[in-house]
């Protein structure tokens, strides 16, 4: 299969183009490549590249606290980016996008929210309301499919403040381990959102819609102890802020029952994820987590 992937040079793009396997011929540009905000620009790469499917990862997202990025385009670019490539469907077979449980509206979030809680609220900040416009879009759409996304983790997402990959490092470079508040949610192995997107990209009839996440809520600290113990380590604990943070997790069984697959465990996720950060010390800056205001 002929692929596009968008944001090239993100997270979940990156481990997917590493991890799809022979069966695919993949192009995954960064945006100096393919400027997904320029209608014309996306047109000529689609048109040129004839693929069969497209995965759309990239994003516009300034919730990271050091972010760079104008918090009062994310709306706007997310919208433009995804509207430039779903407006040339006949130039691909199916599109994938990745949502977010952010289109339930954060300040309704209940645990294990199922599909069919969409549309039950309208998010209020930008970025939540991006997701859900695409996919209001989606569902009329004969070719768009979302997987929703609650959290994911893997090795080549932001250990600087990102919560499992942030306290693999710490513990692999001999740090102590901080958590801005504990709270609960579902997060997902990034291994396994590569099978859920493979099994996308083939399926025969699929649904629209589908909450990709784990079925396994934990809470932080119990994440943070089950690391703790893969690595053997003594480390200091530090809570910055008290109590229990809202709930964020979704219910995977429709994906589950479509599709077959079942989730790695996340203890055997943790254990290969903090071994592959303790063999790759020089992918993560001491200073840099330091540094980062969690």
């Amino acid at each position: 299969m002929k692929l596009l992937i968008t944001g090239g040079k993100g997270f979940i793009a990156r481990s997917l183009a590493e991890q799809l396997g022979p069966g695919y011929s993949i192009a995954a540009p960064g945006r100096e490549e393919l400027d997904l905000l320029d209608p014309g620009k996306v047109a000529e790469y689609l048109k040129a590249g004839k693929f069969e499917a497209v995965v759309h990862c990239a994003t516009y997202d300034a919730a990271p606290r050091t972010s760079v990025k104008d918090p009062a385009k994310v709306l706007e670019y997310n919208l433009r980016m995804f509207f430039n490539l779903a407006r040339r469907g006949a130039d691909f077979g199916r599109l994938v996008y990745f949502g977010s449980g952010a289109e339930f509206g954060r300040e309704h979030w209940k645990p294990r929210m199922r599909e069919d809680f969409y549309d039950e609220h309208v998010p209020s900040d930008p970025y939540g309301y991006s997701k859900y416009l695409m996919t209001r879009h989606a569902l009329g759409a004969p070719n768009i499919h979302n997987l929703r996304l609650f959290g994911v983790y893997g090795k080549y997402d932001d250990w600087r403040y990102r919560f499992i990959p942030n306290i693999c490092a710490r513990l692999a470079l001999d740090l102590p381990l901080v958590i801005a508040q504990n709270r609960v949610m579902d997060l997902l192995y990034i291994d396994d959102l590569v099978k859920m997107t493979n099994w996308l990209l083939k399926a025969e009839k699929p649904g629209k819609v589908y909450n990709a996440c784990s079925g396994e809520a934990r809470d932080y600290v119990s994440i943070a102890g089950d690391i703790l113990a893969v690595s053997g380590k003594k480390a200091a604990f530090e809570i910055k802020k008290p109590g229990l943070g809202r709930e964020y997790s979704g219910d995977n069984s429709l994906l589950l029952k479509d599709s077959g697959l079942k989730p790695v465990p996340m203890k055997k996720a943790l254990k290969e994820l903090y071994t592959w950060y303790r063999d790759n010390p020089g992918f993560m800056d001491r200073r840099q987590i330091l540094s980062y205001p969690l």
